[in-house]
């Protein structure tokens, strides 16, 4: 019956040895676990920081291309308003020489023609 004791007690002192060792790596684990999810949480915390300042980023972005845009479109009228005044002056700086040309002509026969008189 002794040698059934001390065998009861070696597997009793496994068992106890064993049941420790788990807890160990239990508790182990448990601290593993938990940092984990303290990353986990400052990471969905750092996602949702930068997806809101990615919002604000796209939302300026969209106006400013929207003025840039505008900007654009004015720069086009102003510029083809522009070409039209030059073609105008263009036109009418060739009007005037014609003119010009044509009162100096009939200046000078209205000079002959006093001078033959």
């Amino acid at each position: 019956m002794t040698q059934q004791g001390a065998a009861l007690q070696s597997y009793n002192n496994e068992l106890v040895k064993c049941i420790e060792e788990l807890c160990t790596k239990r508790d182990e684990l448990s601290h593993q676990i938990q940092q984990e999810e303290e990353e986990k949480n400052k990471l969905q915390n750092d996602i949702r920081l930068l997806t809101e300042k990615l919002a604000r980023v796209n939302e300026s972005l969209a106006r400013k291309m929207a003025t840039r845009n505008e900007f654009e479109k004015t720069i086009a009228e102003t510029e083809a308003a522009y070409t039209k005044i030059l073609e105008s002056s263009q036109t009418l700086l060739n009007v005037l020489k014609k003119e010009a040309g044509n009162l100096s002509r009939a200046t000078e026969l209205k000079s002959s023609i006093t001078k033959e008189s």
